[in-house]
């Protein structure tokens, strides 16, 4: 699969874009019956505000636009065929990976690039940022950018809760088409700050496999959790005394997360413990992105393994179980 990339658009003076940012909302507003988000005069929220890691349609409609960036986890093609109107497409999952001794799915580390990709659409550190992507996605690329923010050091970002389904079941229209490019943000390299706590690797695993203070969730398939590789890892099985919880299973039917309490029993049921550290996994990082937000909605500390099963089952030194 082939990374998504957006072409650059012309940027206009800061006087002409403001006027037909102007016209663009008026006319949204008068005819597209989408509520605008207020703030045009507003100023960056403090450093330290609290933000909702699971947002409401409803929600993001009241939120400063201004100070909002709205990130499509889809693919670029999807976008282009309707997304809510201001969003942008920074590409697919994969823009922000690198492939390391035949490990796919690693996480880029390297801050210039991190920072130049991001800083043109408008992704700065005064700013909240909202993903979304859709219910059915298998994958649930929304979950593993939701992850990346926070590994690349961002403390202020959510889920749209239900995606862009739900966005447009309470009202809310879309926009076809690349949009508007938004004016980049003044983000640099000294402005990303690996957040170590949030990521894990197969040697920080293996010395603690067994401890009674680590809980690990292998959040693929029951198939793949039992040793079949339909994405062709070097081996088949799982990390021992890894708990199966399919990613699916925390949502319900229609992609709404399940209720706290849900949740909570579901943890009680399968033997996890608020004090205990968690790490989530499955082939690449992507599914186990989406764990790693419920766990984190829940006030679990947790990491993602973006090398998941890729990595472990290539490296023949470390165990594996078969059910």
């Amino acid at each position: 699969m082939k990374p998504d990339s957006t072409s650059e658009n012309r940027i206009l003076s800061s006087k002409i874009r403001n006027h037909w940012n102007a016209v663009f909302l008026a006319v949204l507003v008068a005819f597209a019956g989408f509520p605008p988000l207020p703030g045009g005069a507003s100023t960056a929220l403090p450093a330290a505000a609290e933000v909702a890691l699971l947002i409401t349609p409803e929600t993001l409609r009241s939120m400063p636009r201004k100070e909002t960036i709205l990130v499509d986890t889809r693919s670029f093609f999807k976008y282009l065929v309707g997304h809510i109107p201001g969003a942008v497409h920074l590409g697919g999952w994969e823009t922000f990976t690198r492939k390391v001794d035949g490990v796919r799915g690693l996480l880029i580390e390297d801050r210039r690039f991190i920072a130049e990709r991001l800083k043109a659409f408008g992704i700065g550190r005064g700013k909240t940022i909202v993903v979304y992507g859709e219910p059915k996605d298998p994958w649930r690329t929304d979950g593993r950018f939701f992850w990346m923010f926070e590994r690349y050091g961002f403390n202020r970002v959510a889920i749209l809760e239900g995606g862009l389904a739900r966005w447009k079941e309470t009202g809310g229209t879309v926009e076809r088409g690349r949009g508007e490019t938004p004016t980049p943000s003044s983000l640099t390299a000294n402005d990303i700050h690996f957040n170590d706590a949030v990521a894990t690797d197969q040697a920080w695993i293996a010395e603690r496999l067994g401890s009674s203070g680590l809980a690990i969730v292998d959040n693929r398939t029951r198939k793949e959790f039992d040793g079949a590789t339909p994405y062709g890892s070097a081996r088949g099985g799982h990390i021992p005394n890894a708990v199966h919880i399919h990613w699916p299973d925390f949502f319900t039917p229609k992609g709404l997360m399940k209720s706290k309490d849900a949740l909570t029993r579901m943890m009680k049921r399968y033997g996890i413990r608020p004090d205990q550290e968690v790490v989530v996994y499955c082939t690449g990082g992507v599914r186990s992105g989406m764990a790693y937000f419920v766990f984190r909605f829940l006030g679990y500390k947790v990491r993602n393994y973006d090398g998941s099963w890729w990595d472990w089952s290539l490296n023949l030194n470390l165990p594996v179980e078969n059910s």
